[in-house]
């Protein structure tokens, strides 16, 4: 924008360039001030480089009478993306007739979208070095966009695989006869470097190179798409194991380094081939799916997350409708059975009906047991008509005999502020829902407005002056109600602990909430968004955020049922808030002001972390 305006005054002398120059500064203080000295000064050199940089470019005579041509585009796109959404993207909706959407008039759009845009918008992308590789997939872990992952190769593939198909013989407990292999998918990869910068090979395993330079790793990455799918022999409930699962979160619109989505795409890995989410406007539901890109997708199966969106105001609400919904229709599948039981029907259905019945919320044994109940249904015919009716309401039935896992997604905006009340409501309720809260302490989609989540002393919309309140305590009001499962995570600061407590709180027979870290672009971290999982450590060495898992199933064992995951705070408070600009920020600003809310920042601080020891050490 700087370099445009530049340019425009340069080129047009409405006023004296030197004027122009001095009222374009002017403004940039104005408007970046707040933001800190560098911003202020890379706007500055924007000015002045839309100046001396301009080059004429002579217009051939020819080109006057030149045509469209149109560009060259892939022939094997599903129907969809050619005749929806290349459409939509090309911002010609209005020209689609109504025919278009014939077969979707529920509004459905298919999974999987996002994958073919392949939109090459980064400058580096990683490109992997095997032989200093330790096999741990913590890059596959971190990276916002599934756009890094671990693929386990066989001997024929190997042979048959490209020649820039590098691989290393796969290491881990059933792994005998494979090898394994990164793959970046270039033209997906926003060129954030979380994956390089959390790499914890001595001699780094993944170094940044030009997307110019990695035109071969496109060949690659399709050729990994049509790799034969491995057994994972590794537990999914530890980092390593849990990467060998397809990511059903894939290539979203989220910003480069972004704090949300790798929490999100961890969930879809654990449970997101049974999951149902209801969506708070936000962030979240934008890089979650904008029309007409969706990229939560499906496995080999055609099994994926069934998601929604709804407003910061009933999301809650809407979860706990889809939630009440399912309950239902799965207590009729179960009334339908017991019926069955009672009919002349062969011994083997019956014995999966009992399986079924008698593990209904179990979400292993159920799918076992639709493996075996649909086949049968499908190929059997009762001698009689009524029990023949009462197989086939079964059968018409048959996507409600695995368990569901629901989960309501959405941001600090929603949760802390304006969904609040229907959160409470929701998590007083007991049913078996699952909550998971991205928060960035602030309104990060609409621009990043103070939110009741936001801490004291931080710079923010409608906090000019430093957020003079400390940090609503979310956890500590919802397990008040002691039958609650609430975790507090940060994928950064403990790996295993994120993992521990997402499988905890799905598998609890209850309300569910878990509020994750999630480093912004709003936050101005210093060093970039690249520095995103390392901030969420230092944030829980610095005693900024703090671990714990509630779990109201320990005190049936006695136990008490507060874990407090990590240590008494190691690293002085205020350094760390100096690490990003919306505290820094302020010390330009309102000086005086900024050492008083500073102060009070760290003894709120401290209060929490004593507050969580006190419930620890009960």
């Amino acid at each position: 924008n700087m370099i445009m305006q530049a340019a425009f005054f340069k080129l047009t002398n409405i006023i004296p360039i030197e004027e122009a120059i001095k009222h374009l500064k002017e403004a940039i203080v104005k408007s970046y001030g707040h933001k800190g000295e560098k911003i202020v000064n890379m706007n500055y050199q924007a000015v002045d480089k839309g100046i001396e940089a301009l080059v004429k470019v002579e217009v051939p005579e020819a080109w006057e009478n030149a045509t469209d041509e149109a560009a060259a585009t892939v022939t094997d796109l599903p129907d969809f993306i050619k005749n929806i959404a290349d459409v939509m993207n090309r911002q010609e909706g209005d020209k689609l007739p109504v025919s278009a959407f014939v077969g979707r008039e529920d509004g459905t759009f298919p999974m999987g979208t996002a994958k073919y845009e392949k939109r090459g918008i980064a400058v580096n992308v990683p490109e992997w070095q095997p032989e200093s590789c330790i096999q741990c997939n913590q890059c596959a872990y971190v990276c916002p966009h599934a756009a890094i992952r671990p693929f386990l190769i066989n001997e024929e593939e190997a042979k048959n695989a490209p020649e820039a198909f590098a691989s290393k013989k796969a290491t881990g407990k059933g792994f005998d006869g494979l090898n394994f292999r990164i793959q970046v998918s270039p033209l997906d990869c926003t060129g954030c470097g979380v994956c390089v910068n959390t790499c914890p090979s001595k001699q780094k395993s993944l170094i940044l190179k030009p997307l110019e330079t990695q035109h071969d790793q496109v060949e690659c990455w399709d050729y990994a798409m049509k790799l034969s799918p491995k057994e994972n022999s590794m537990s999914v409930n530890t980092v390593k194991g849990s990467q060998f699962q397809q990511p059903l979160l894939e290539f979203s619109g989220a910003c480069a380094g972004c704090g949300e989505t790798p929490y999100a795409k961890l969930v879809t890995q654990l449970f997101g081939d049974r999951m149902m989410i209801a969506n708070a406007t936000g962030c979240s539901s934008i890089w979650g799916g904008s029309a007409p890109s969706t990229p939560y997708c499906t496995n080999k199966d055609g099994h994926g997350p069934a998601w929604a969106n709804s407003l910061f105001e009933d999301n809650a609400e809407f979860g706990l409708g889809m939630y009440l919904a399912v309950k239902q229709t799965r207590e009729k599948l179960a009334s339908l059975m017991k019926e069955a039981l009672e009919l002349n029907i062969p011994a083997e259905l019956k014995d999966a009906f009992k399986l079924w019945l008698d593990n209904m919320n179990d979400a292993r044994t159920t799918k076992e047991a639709a493996i075996k109940i649909v086949p049968m249904l499908e190929n059997y015919k009762a001698g009689d008509a009524n029990s023949q009716k009462v197989l086939e309401e079964i059968l018409d039935m048959r996507e409600y005999l695995v368990k569901k896992s629901q989960w309501i997604f959405g941001g600090d905006g929603w949760a802390y502020d304006i969904g609040f009340g229907g959160l409470d409501h929701v998590l007083a309720s007991g049913e078996d829902v699952n909550v998971l809260v991205f928060d960035t302490e602030v309104y990060s989609n609409t621009g990043g407005q103070s939110s009741k989540s936001t801490p004291t002393a931080a710079v923010a919309q409608f906090a000019a002056a430093g957020k003079n309140t400390k940090k609503k305590d979310l956890g500590r009001i919802a397990m008040s109600y002691g039958y609650v499962y609430v975790a507090q995570v940060a994928m950064g600061a403990n790996q295993n602990q994120l993992i521990k407590a997402l499988i905890e709180a799905e598998s609890y027979p209850g309300p569910s909430l878990i509020i994750a870290y999630a480093p912004c672009i709003n936050h101005g971290i210093r060093g970039g968004m690249g520095n995103s999982q390392l901030r969420q450590k230092e944030a829980v060495e610095a005693g900024y955020w703090h671990l714990y898992r509630y779990n109201p199933l320990l005190k049936e064992e006695g136990k008490n049922p507060f874990v407090l995951d990590s240590k008494a705070p190691s690293e002085d408070f205020k350094e760390f808030l100096m690490g990003e600009v919306r505290y820094s920020s302020l010390t330009n600003t309102f000086p005086d002001r900024a050492e008083e809310l500073f102060d009070k920042a760290a003894k709120d601080a401290q209060e929490r972390y004593e507050t969580y020891k006190k419930l620890a050490d009960m």
